[in-house]
């Protein structure tokens, strides 16, 4: 429970898929319980009841709303654990609960059920429209996640730098899953941001510089290169170390001379600098 959550459960578009599908399945989920419950006051039409419920609707949107931005905001400030991201969505019900537990208290006026009866039956079913819906959404994710993750294997009818497959081969899918690109790791020079694309350089097995577009996040090569001598040094690159002939300091930060004369030299943002730096003192200290 103490290991970190995956960078994809707390990206952008994962966030607003959450919130969106945990809400339909919410309503979808509230409106069958409402028959089997004897302090339900939910009302769709024209009726005061139903102003009630849009109300305590678009509050508890509103809530967990700011709370997944708060979550977003707060990802690089501390290392959020599946511990950590249990414990927030736990806290998520409970509000929304409790806050549920008050509009029905002054909706029904003198219900035959305490507030702490109502409490606990709103948990109960609190969790089921809230939790679960956010279980599938992590596993959606994490499937989709899976598809367009870099994974390193032998893969026919893909753009090669040889004619041969070998081990240590760097291989790229792009955002539908479907392999792409097969290089030595040793042929790799760096992977440029573009847009929604990629732009991989590489050496050809003639030793010529060559370039490959796809459809890939680099963010996805970041992480899934982690440990490796694929670093990211700038907003827009990630550079194989291995391909790196001179680290040179200006008076405007640090540049890096790969090992071929007709690529400019990559920048080196202040982001990314103790990585860059991290990773020859790591080799130095081997």
């Amino acid at each position: 429970m103490n290991k970190k959550l995956p960078d994809y459960l707390l990206e952008k578009y994962q966030l607003v898929g959450t919130v969106t599908f945990t809400f339909l399945f919410a309503v979808v989920f509230l409106n069958l319980y409402i028959p089997f419950s004897d302090t339900a006051w939910f009302k769709l039409g024209n009726s005061v009841l139903f102003l009630f419920t849009a109300g305590f609707m678009a509050v508890s949107l509103l809530f967990v709303i700011l709370s997944r931005v708060l979550m977003y905001r707060t990802r690089k400030y501390f290392t959020m654990t599946y511990l950590k991201y249990v414990l927030w969505c736990i806290a998520e019900v409970v509000v929304v609960c409790a806050f549920y537990t008050l509009v029905t208290m002054d909706v029904l006026g003198n219900p035959s059920d305490s507030p702490l009866e109502i409490f606990g039956r709103s948990l109960l079913y609190g969790t089921i429209s809230i939790i679960i819906p956010y279980i599938i959404s992590a596993m959606y994710f994490a499937i989709i996640d899976k598809n367009k993750t870099i994974r390193l294997m032998n893969c026919n009818n893909v753009v090669s730098d040889t004619e041969t497959h070998t081990d240590n081969r760097i291989t790229l899918f792009d955002n539908s899953g479907a392999l792409k690109l097969s290089v030595k790791a040793s042929n790799l020079f760096y992977v440029e941001s573009d847009d929604n694309y990629v732009k991989v350089w590489y050496s050809d097995a003639a030793g010529e510089l060559k370039m490959y577009m796809l459809r890939c996040r680099l963010k996805t090569i970041e992480e899934s290169f982690s440990g490796t001598s694929l670093i990211r040094c700038h907003r827009k690159y990630v550079v194989n170390m291995d391909k790196v002939k001179v680290l040179r300091k200006e008076s405007d930060g640090y540049y890096l001379d790969l090992d071929d004369e007709s690529i400019p030299p990559i920048s080196v943002t202040k982001t990314y600098e103790n990585k860059v730096l991290g990773y020859y003192s790591g080799n130095r200290a081997d």
